[in-house]
């Protein structure tokens, strides 16, 4: 990866109980569009807290700065609520997700992970910069725009915590948002740096840093 350009994805690992939920509304949403994504070993349920193009080069420096952010903020012991299911349209069909109440604690330790990611970070990029493998699709429009305009448009009051769980008809998330949402606790279980995949999911572990006990 050297001297090339790399999308990263720092995001929070959820426990069991979110874990199983995704799962089963990536079950639910393959039935009926399974032209999308199974959430998988490499396809993991995750919470986004930073997306941005960085330098290869530069990747280490990336995991020293940020463990110490994380390490400061102590998410181990943060208690979340998962409340409704949103979607990212795009063409007729959307990316759905399960969203979940931010805090202050986590807005902090955004902030302070996209200062110490700065000096590292590049406006754009292209295709080159996801993890890909033959035979799937070409990265979907508007994912390099999305991670472009991530600090302006995601992050600080308008950054909303969610585990994407998959693609579906427009017309059929419609339908299951208008469900009744039983809302959850969860807690988390570790936080990582991937590599970002199509639809923005999580394909290449690069760093982890385990909460759980040893």
């Amino acid at each position: 990866m050297s001297h090339s350009i790399v999308a990263i994805d720092i995001l929070m690992e959820p426990d069991a109980t979110m874990t199983a939920r995704a799962q089963a509304v990536n079950a639910r949403l393959l039935g009926v569009f399974p032209q999308g994504y199974s959430l998988d070993a490499s396809h993991r349920p995750h919470l986004t807290t930073v997306q941005q193009f960085v330098r290869a080069d530069n990747l280490d420096e990336i995991y020293d700065t940020v463990g110490k952010v994380i390490t400061k903020a102590g998410p181990a012991d943060w208690q979340l609520k998962a409340y409704k299911y949103y979607y990212l349209p795009a063409n007729g069909t959307g990316l759905a997700g399960i969203v979940v109440e931010p805090t202050d604690a986590w807005a902090k330790m955004q902030h302070d992970i996209l200062d110490v990611v700065a000096p590292f970070t590049v406006k754009t990029a292209t295709n080159d910069a996801f993890f890909t493998v033959p035979g799937e699709p070409e990265i979907v429009p508007g994912l390099i725009d999305y991670i472009t305009a991530f600090v302006p448009e995601h992050s600080g009051k308008n950054f909303m915590p969610h585990v994407s769980v998959g693609v579906a008809t427009k017309d059929y998330l419609d339908a299951m948002l208008a469900e009744p949402f039983d809302t959850f606790t969860f807690f988390l279980v570790g936080a990582s740096v991937y590599q970002l995949g199509n639809y923005g999911t999580a394909r290449k572990q690069l760093k982890t840093w385990d909460f759980r006990p040893k």
